[in-house]
């Protein structure tokens, strides 16, 4: 694997949700085939692309919707 961090992934996927966010609804194997298509197969890996949405989860930056399925979404205004 190369030099890519698991936060430079997790902040790409941010910033693909907040794209999306409104218009479509992201899966996340929708986002782990977007961040492996952007940085490689050589670079990243499923396991890799599962620690950056975990980082995102858990620092509160998006959330998970499960409307008909899970989606991984930007957080309610609260």
């Amino acid at each position: 694997m190369s030099d890519v961090t698991v936060e430079a992934v997790a902040e790409a996927m941010f910033e693909m949700v907040t794209e999306y966010h409104g218009k479509k609804n992201l899966k996340a194997l929708d986002l782990v085939k977007a961040m492996i298509q952007k940085y490689g197969e050589d670079s990243i890996d499923k396991k890799f692309c599962k620690k950056a949405i975990r980082i995102l989860i858990d620092s509160g930056r998006c959330t998970y919707s499960y409307v008909g399925g899970s989606y991984i979404v930007l957080p309610p205004d609260s």
